[in-house]
């Protein structure tokens, strides 16, 4: 068995652009085979997402991102230590916590979390108009997300990558059980 790979796309799909993490992971869970990784989808963050990570040794999270660094629907790839801490100097709640922030105290607790954490990035604006689609420039990222996804997974595996069978059948049907809770 190789290493367990965590392939985690985040946002909200109500919110214009946000939901790019989702249709990535969707997109990758119809090319992948292997049963060490797993594609899911989480409208959440800090501690909750952390959680999420528990007993991966690899994660490739999938998330829209507005830095402004380029047009929207540029793709970007990085380590989580690159990703800037926007909690830093800000007093910091189990309600408030950044991702760096809720790694940095599961590894203190001796949670066994990812030794790699990978995010995969696509600039975008519209995160926060409540509608299902995403803008032009963003659906068009999707393709090369994707592909930097597969790619970093080509890098990281002594097989071809897979997708790990889940009960939900996809990560819309997961998130309309979320919104029930």
């Amino acid at each position: 068995m190789g290493a367990r790979i965590l392939i985690l796309g985040l946002g909200n799909p109500l919110l214009g652009d946000d939901g790019v993490g989702w249709k990535v992971a969707g997109a990758v869970r119809a090319r992948v085979q292997e049963p060490d990784v797993e594609v899911d989808c989480l409208a959440g963050g800090g501690l909750s997402l952390m959680e999420r990570l528990i007993g991966y040794d690899r994660a490739i999270l999938v998330d829209a991102i507005t830095s402004g660094q380029g047009p929207q629907g540029s793709v970007y790839s990085f380590p989580v230590e690159a990703l800037p801490d926007l909690a830093a100097g800000h007093l910091n709640s189990p309600h408030d916590t950044s991702l760096q922030t809720a790694l940095r105290l599961g590894r203190t607790m001796g949670i066994p979390l990812p030794e790699q954490v990978t995010i995969v990035a696509v600039e975008a604006e519209s995160v926060y108009d409540f509608k299902e689609e995403l803008t032009s420039p963003v659906a068009a990222a999707v393709s090369r997300a994707t592909q930097t996804v597969l790619d970093i997974l080509q890098g990281s595996a002594e097989s071809r990558p897979s997708v790990r069978n889940r009960r939900h059948t996809s990560c819309k049907t997961r998130f309309a059980g979320f919104l029930q809770k």
